[in-house]
């Protein structure tokens, strides 16, 4: 049965929790990083070991605002995984956040054009997962529509203008590859995803809950 619009709209990402062992730092640090209105925090002692699985992706203008975004990161806690620079794709570079969330700051820009601020364009949570087609499939089954798929290394989801960050899948050792750390982990994946379809589980363990 063909996927309705309207069911689309339903069963979108509205909202990124992230369980954290300290909110109260982690409040205080994603102020000062300047993505506080994207996440929610939530206190958790779960344990979690190695590469989580996902990240968050900030697309911003040009290189100066990417580095301004790591500047402030590294300013308020944060460790470099990969110092930002000049690629084949752009500009960019990955930090993780003292609760071990790792970000991503790219631009598509190699070269400023304008001076750099503080405005993110673009804010997508990518799952990494061991099967991409298998993963798309399950969440187009529950009524999500793809906006891009490049084979079985990608697929983004329409956020629905539901909330604001994308869903978008990646191959999980190719995440792991492209941030700079080893793939292995174990342990919780210290992300809860919400939206209005209830609670769930995807084929790679990342949870679902409705949304609040």
């Amino acid at each position: 049965m063909a996927t309705t619009a309207s069911t689309a709209a339903r069963t979108s990402l509205t909202s990124v929790t992230l369980e954290v062992a300290d909110v109260d730092v982690a409040r205080r640090f994603y102020s000062a990083f300047g993505v506080d209105a994207y996440v929610r925090l939530r206190a958790s002692e779960a344990p979690s070991t190695g590469f989580r699985g996902f990240t968050l992706a900030l697309t911003v203008s040009g290189p100066a605002t990417v580095d301004g975004f790591v500047v402030a990161a590294v300013d308020a806690g944060a460790t470099v995984l990969k110092p930002a620079a000049k690629s084949l794709w752009g500009y960019g570079g990955v930090v993780q956040a003292p609760d071990g969330t790792i970000w991503k700051i790219a631009t598509s820009a190699r070269k400023d054009t304008g001076p750099a601020t503080r405005e993110i364009d673009e804010v997508v949570l990518l799952l990494g997962v061991e099967d991409v087609k298998a993963t798309k499939q399950f969440y187009v089954d529950r009524g999500l529509t793809v906006a891009k798929s490049f084979g079985g290394k990608y697929a983004e989801f329409a956020s629905g203008g539901s909330g604001p960050v994308k869903l978008a899948l990646y191959k999980r050792r190719g995440l792991a590859k492209d941030l700079g750390v080893p793939a292995d982990g174990a342990g919780s994946h210290r992300v809860v995803l919400g939206g209005a379809a209830g609670t769930f589980t995807d084929p790679d363990g990342f949870v679902w809950e409705t949304a609040a």
